[in-house]
C-alpha cells in the first residue's frame, strides 16, 4: 500500500514486552524481508532504546490525571469479572481500583502494580478503512486498561503495547496503519491516547488473518510455517509472494512474482472479508513439503 502511492514505509522493532522476546528474532525478520523483496526507509525504530519518551507520555496522562495506579492481578481481574472470559482475550477490568488518584502511587513504593487508563464517558467510534464504521465499545472489551506496568523493587518497569505505538506513530509522522483485524479492539484505546497526548492519529485498515485449516491464527500448532522455514526448504520469495497476492485477489492463479511487479496490482477492494486459510494444499502448491 505505502509503495503503490509512493509513500515511506518504516520498519519498528516492537520489543518492549521482554518475556516473549528472542534475541536472533529481529535480524530474521529483516532477512526475511529483504529476501522477499520487501524494503523500508530509514533506521529502524527500536522501542527498548526510547523508553524515557514513553516516561515523559505517561507523566503527561499522570498531571492531567487520566491514569491511575492499580494493583489488582490478573487471576484477581478474572475473578471479580462479570461476563464469561473467552480464552487469548483479556478479561474485563471492573474497576477496582479506580477509586484512586496519582498521588496513591506513593503509598505502592516496592509493590508490583500497574498504571491504567481512565475511560471517559464517552467511547470513541473509528472508521476503519477496510471494515468501515466500527463502533466504540472499551467497557464491554475491556475496560480501562493498562499503559504502564511497574515491578516491585527488583522488577522490570516497561510501558504497554497501547503507549509505546502511539508515542511512536506520532514521531514517525505515522498517517496510514495496515494491520490484522484482530488488533481493532486496540484502536479505540489509542485514539483515546492520541487525544489525551494531543497527537495526531492516523488513518487505520485492519485486514483478515492468514488462519490454519482449524480457523485459528497461524501458529506453531499447524506446522512450522515461517519465512525462514519455507526459504530453507528451498522455496522461491516469488512463489511465496504469488500466494500471498493470489489469496489478496490480485492475481487469478498462484503464478510466481515479484514485489516490484506487484505494485500495479494492489488494490484493497479485493481483499477477501474472511480470513485466508493456509493448508496443505496451498503449501505443496508453491513447494513445501509439510
Amino acid at each position: 500500500m505505502a509503495r503503490s502511492h509512493q509513500g515511506t514505509l518504516y520498519l519498528r522493532m516492537e520489543d518492549i514486552d521482554s518475556p516473549r522476546v528472542k534475541p536472533w528474532a529481529a535480524q530474521q525478520a529483516m532477512d526475511d524481508l529483504k529476501w522477499l523483496g520487501l524494503d523500508w526507509d530509514g533506521d529502524v525504530l527500536v522501542q527498548t532504546k526510547r523508553i524515557s519518551l514513553y516516561q515523559q507520555a505517561l507523566e503527561k496522562l499522570q498531571q492531567r490525571e487520566l491514569v491511575y495506579p492499580c494493583t489488582c492481578t490478573r487471576s484477581e481481574v478474572l475473578q471479580a469479572a462479570s461476563a464469561p472470559h473467552e480464552d487469548g482475550k483479556e478479561p474485563v477490568y471492573p474497576g477496582t481500583c479506580s477509586h484512586r488518584q496519582v498521588a496513591d502511587a506513593k503509598n505502592l513504593q516496592g509493590k508490583p502494580f500497574c498504571w491504567r487508563f481512565r475511560l471517559p464517558h464517552r467511547e470513541p467510534d473509528f472508521h476503519d478503512g477496510f471494515h468501515g464504521f466500527v463502533p466504540g465499545k472499551l467497557r464491554e472489551q475491556s475496560g480501562d486498561f493498562v499503559i504502564w506496568r511497574m515491578g516491585d523493587t527488583a522488577g522490570q518497569s516497561v510501558p504497554a503495547y497501547q503507549l509505546a505505538v502511539v508515542v511512536d506513530d506520532a514521531a514517525q509522522c505515522i498517517n496510514q496503519v495496515v494491520r490484522g483485524d484482530d488488533l481493532i479492539p486496540s484502536t479505540p484505546r489509542q485514539l483515546l491516547l492520541y487525544q489525551a497526548l494531543e497527537l495526531a492519529a492516523p488513518n487505520f485498515y485492519h485486514v483478515p488473518l492468514v488462519v490454519g485449516e482449524d480457523g485459528r491464527r497461524l501458529a506453531k500448532r499447524h506446522g512450522d510455517t515461517r519465512i525462514s522455514t519455507l526459504r530453507e526448504q528451498g522455496v522461491s520469495p516469488e512463489k511465496i509472494l504469488g500466494l500471498l497476492a493470489w489469496s489478496c485477489g490480485w492475481l487469478t492463479t498462484m503464478e510466481p512474482i515479484t514485489a516490484s511487479e506487484l505494485l500495479s496490482f494492489f488494490d484493497l477492494k479485493t481483499v477477501p472479508r474472511q480470513p485466508f486459510v493456509l493448508g496443505k494444499e496451498q503449501l505443496l502448491s508453491i513447494g513445501y513439503n509439510c
